[in-house]
């Protein structure tokens, strides 16, 4: 192929079909799956049971390792310049979001305040999942219920009703399970005495089937 042929053909893959301009940029963009790579780490990092490792960033953004350590420090910088409630830190061989040392009086007081109140339907409904499905990771729990559970789950350690037990052996995540005291507080002997759930949701009777498939 001549040099004109192969300059050519490089021209016409920076077009699509209505003759409009696509930049390498665009390209990238187009597969990362988020506006751009700052915001697509910070929605890994906020829905993330554990620390994410940068080549595993990398390998869910597409992007080389380089850029996303590069990008992570950046962020953790400006939060910082900014005065944030939170920070971005390396820990464990990764990377993860906490709240700032000089915030902990207010988060004490959220979590306390917490103990002494009426569990919310989120609470509740989390609750029910971990009960039902224990042992279980964080990431199942939001599959079965379709949001983020993390800030729900830390609430129910806080309060006792459930703790960590060991980690998944495929994910290394958490997993959780209820405690003795989520059996006092019930009035229940052992976990054998909760009721079938499918008495008690207004879902068909293949209702497990439906939980495993949530589940993965």
């Amino acid at each position: 192929m001549s040099d004109d042929a192969v300059a050519q053909e490089s021209a016409d893959e920076n077009f699509d079909i209505e003759g409009d301009c696509v930049t390498q940029e665009d390209v990238v963009e187009d597969g990362l799956g988020a506006p751009d790579l700052r915001s697509a780490l910070e929605a890994l990092l906020l829905v993330a049971d554990e620390p994410m490792t940068t080549s595993n960033l990398a390998t869910l953004t597409r992007t080389p390792e380089e850029h996303i350590v590069t990008t992570l420090r950046d962020l953790s910088n400006e939060y910082t310049e900014q005065g944030r409630g939170f920070d971005l830190k390396e820990i464990a061989g990764g990377w993860r979001f906490w709240t700032r040392a000089d915030c902990a009086g207010v988060v004490e007081r959220f979590v306390l305040d917490g103990q002494h109140a009426r569990l919310t339907q989120a609470a509740l409904e989390t609750l029910a999942v971990v009960a039902y499905r224990q042992p279980v990771t964080r990431s199942r729990i939001s599959a079965i219920r379709g949001v983020n559970v993390d800030s729900v789950v830390r609430n129910l350690v806080a309060r006792g009703l459930i703790e960590e037990v060991g980690h998944d052996h495929e994910t290394g995540a958490h997993l959780y399970k209820t405690t003795t005291y989520f059996l006092e507080r019930l009035g229940l002997k052992s976990l054998e005495d909760l009721p079938p759930i499918a008495e008690h949701l207004p879902m068909p009777d293949n209702v497990e089937a439906v939980l495993d498939l949530a589940n993965g």
